[in-house]
């Protein structure tokens, strides 16, 4: 199973290694090899949430997800947005961002010699708008689940009373709100803009998120199950279902991974830069290797059922896209070093997985005390 599911993923690993090599020569091979290790540690977190909404997708879906969605991750999240946003922000034409990006200055410096500013430093100098987007996304899929009472609890001496706190409605809304209007207040030096921002990034979530759960709960036309498969029990946080969701429910739920992808890819393409600024190379480091095994890596998780085996991995997770969303709605006035997400998102799972380990083992024990006295 592992080598048909990470089949592509080696194939697309060594198609952009060649064509670094053919680009830029071995150093720019290395460059891509750093930036596809560092996008997968990055995304493991998003690569266990892309799980819990991926099984609930239809075989069909799932295939979009690795075929249709690597492309869209590829040039639209890791190569077309950066060139977008660099547009919008400068008030550049397209083409002008574009060439912008393939002709830096000498030396990786800031500024040409003119005075004029990089791509790299463009990008960067939006980086609030992109933090308070991508920030307040994220916040709302994290509130979303931690608010929502569940059977498993990891942190339980905090997850059950926020759970229980939940019952009042839109009470991820107000959350969320507050938080952007203190640190648009507080810690950013354009406040409007970031305000903006982040409501754009409120209204998306509550969009997606809705459409997909509007067409999840329509009838069996919308949705497919076999008719000898159990039905899963429904997870919150996210876009969640009952069945395996095809139509438009299928559509709503892979434009939910499309749009919280691009959350989880700014901060990467903004990490990048730390390495280089040759977009081409990012996008062959970050695209094609990283965002290959991250999408290959969730399919082997659905496939395995590791979710259902690790109970905790889906908690683990989503705590570390609250700290993810502290960490960028932060980074809007304060630098905060990729290490640092990178760690806390691999600290969050890591023990997760520890304690779902210790749990399993626990039970296990259990069973074969039972099973010795009925014996």
């Amino acid at each position: 199973m592992h080598l048909k599911i990470f089949m592509w993923s080696y194939i697309v690993t060594g198609l952009s290694l060649v064509a670094a090599f053919l680009y830029g020569s071995w150093s720019a091979v290395v460059l891509c090899m750093i930036l596809g290790v560092l996008e997968v540690s990055l995304s493991f977190d998003n690569a266990v949430i892309n799980a819990t909404v991926l099984e609930r997708m239809s075989d069909f879906w799932q295939t979009i997800f690795l075929t249709v969605g690597i492309l869209i991750a590829v040039f639209g999240m890791r190569l077309l947005l950066p060139l977008v946003i660099v547009w919008l922000a400068a008030g550049i034409s397209p083409i002008d961002a574009f060439t912008l990006a393939m002709n830096p200055p000498a030396d990786g410096a800031a500024y040409f010699p003119d005075g004029s500013p990089s791509y790299e430093t463009l990008l960067t100098d939006a980086h609030p708008l992109i933090a308070s987007f991508g920030g307040i996304f994220l916040l709302m899929l994290f509130l979303s689940w931690l608010f929502t009472e569940r059977e498993f609890t990891w942190l339980s001496w905090l997850e059950r009373p926020l759970a229980k706190a939940g019952r009042l409605d839109y009470l991820a809304v107000i959350v969320s709100v507050v938080t952007l209007l203190i640190v648009s207040q507080t810690l950013a030096d354009d406040p409007q803009t970031v305000l903006y921002s982040g409501l754009i990034g409120l209204v998306t979530f509550l969009t997606v998120n809705g459409l997909g759960t509007l067409f999840e709960n329509t009838s069996g036309e919308e949705s497919t199950r076999d008719v000898d498969e159990p039905v899963a029990p429904a997870r919150r946080g996210g876009p969640s279902t009952l069945v395996r969701a095809a139509g438009k429910a299928g559509f709503f739920l892979f434009l939910y991974l499309e749009v919280l992808d691009a959350s989880f890819s700014f901060d990467g393409v903004i990490g990048a830069f730390a390495i280089t600024s040759d977009p081409i190379i990012i996008a062959l480091g970050l695209g094609l290797i990283g965002a290959m095994f991250v999408r290959s890596l969730t399919i082997y998780l659905v496939r395995k059922g590791t979710l259902s085996e690790y109970v905790y991995l889906e908690h683990g997770a989503h705590w570390a896209i609250g700290a993810l969303a502290a960490i960028l709605m932060v980074s809007i006035g304060h630098h905060v070093n990729e290490f640092i997400t990178g760690l806390l998102g691999v600290a969050f799972i890591g023990a997760a997985f520890l304690t779902s380990i210790r749990r399993n083992r626990v039970l296990a024990a259990k069973g074969e005390q039972v099973n010795a006295v009925h014996a």
